[in-house]
């Protein structure tokens, strides 16, 4: 009678390829995964519970550190739960500048995806080409917010400030350049023999298994199911702007690859929409007991100084209920849960996190397959600790 001898290892939380502080338990017979335990938690800081603590316009500098690399995303989510507690609209300016941003912002995050997915794999030339393209996008946005990665821009009520003059021509230049530069991504991995040996029939999950485990964003997408928070609840005017989903068919590695592939495509098309349909008027809606005053009134006028004082130190109560708004961010659905007590601080804030979910899918993915290709399934997912852990 045969014996089986298992073997227990752990993948992480140091190593290169878990994208962040991840640890897997795997147990092992030979090459073949037989069970996985992710172990999480390393990154906990405890934002929503130091959203407590903090007014609302305060608490919206903690959600730059959840996903840092889709910062402005984070951003959005939260202030529209908050507009939806307080009941106020946007200036459409505002709600295409901040639908601009958002999608330079999921190109951005993909590109830094395909990149370090395409090393974890040992294609390394994929990453000097992504981060080339991906560089423009931070420094377009360095040129609004002052900041690369975590921007604190989409404000209550609006924006922070106008964007400057010299932005659209650089967000039309890229506009232009970016096609060819997908194209390059695709001639270098889409039929390379070696790539697709590594991802196709890798890792698969099924509608219904995406549906199941609370899977979103792109991986339940390539699964073949047509669900995008932008298209099912539309926020910030997205029911004014002509864009396809992509979908895949087999919800293996490589359609996860190819889907994403077809988002920057399909977010170059809503950044060139809202580029050339930019409406003018105000940035921030016209609320002076929750929206501060612009920066050039608060170092002329006493008033202006007083008010953005009192905003800044007391913040303001919006009355008592509770909401839920989310948006489709780079890596699924990122939703804000908030509960109001009528004071100036959130009695309880909760955030649904995309990363989170997918990752629960991950053991369902890779049991059964070999260890070599735990990297390519937990890749695929693109999840980013800072919002696992919060």
């Amino acid at each position: 009678m045969s014996e089986t001898n298992l073997m227990t290892i752990n993948m992480g939380p140091q190593h290169p390829a878990t994208h962040g502080v991840l640890r897997l338990l795997l147990e092992l017979d030979g090459e073949v995964v037989v069970s996985v335990v992710p172990h999480i938690g390393y990154l906990h800081r405890g934002l929503e519970k130091l959203a407590e603590s903090m007014t609302y316009p305060q608490a919206l500098t903690l959600t730059d550190r959840m996903d840092y690399t889709s910062g402005f995303s984070n951003n959005l989510s939260y202030c529209l739960a908050v507009e939806k507690l307080l009941g106020i609209e946007i200036p459409k300016r505002a709600q295409y500048l901040r639908v601009m941003l958002a999608e330079l912002q999921r190109i951005a995050a993909h590109l830094l995806w395909l990149g370090t997915h395409a090393l974890d794999l040992g294609a390394m030339t994929a990453l000097f080409y992504t981060f080339r393209e991906r560089e423009e996008i931070i420094e377009a946005m360095e040129l609004v917010t002052g900041a690369r990665l975590t921007p604190s821009f989409v404000r209550i009520g609006g924006l922070a400030a106008d964007i400057p003059e010299s932005f659209l021509p650089r967000v039309r230049a890229f506009i232009a350049s970016f096609p060819g530069h997908v194209d390059e991504y695709e001639t270098l991995l889409t039929e390379n023999i070696i790539w697709k040996k590594r991802t196709r029939g890798i890792a698969p999950l099924s509608g219904a298994e995406c549906i199941g485990y609370g899977v979103t964003g792109p991986p339940l997408r390539a699964s073949g199911v047509n669900y995008d928070v932008r298209k099912a609840y539309p926020y910030s005017s997205y029911e004014e702007f002509d864009f396809s989903v992509p979908l895949g068919t087999s919800g293996d590695v490589y359609d996860r690859y190819l889907v994403r592939l077809q988002e920057m495509r399909q977010s170059l098309r809503i950044v060139a929409q809202a580029a050339d349909r930019l409406p003018d008027g105000p940035v921030a809606a016209d609320l002076p007991t929750v929206v501060p005053p612009a920066k050039d009134a608060v170092g002329k006028d006493l008033a202006a100084l007083i008010r953005h004082f009192k905003l800044m130190e007391e913040g303001f109560a919006p009355p008592a209920g509770e909401v839920y708004s989310s948006i489709e961010s780079s890596k699924g659905e990122l939703g804000f849960y908030l509960i109001s007590d009528g004071t100036n601080k959130p009695f309880r804030m909760r955030v649904r996190t995309p990363s989170f979910a997918n990752l629960g899918a991950l053991p369902r993915m890779i049991v059964g397959e070999m260890i070599a290709d735990v990297v390519a399934a937990v890749g695929s997912i693109d999840i980013v600790l800072g919002e696992i852990d919060r």
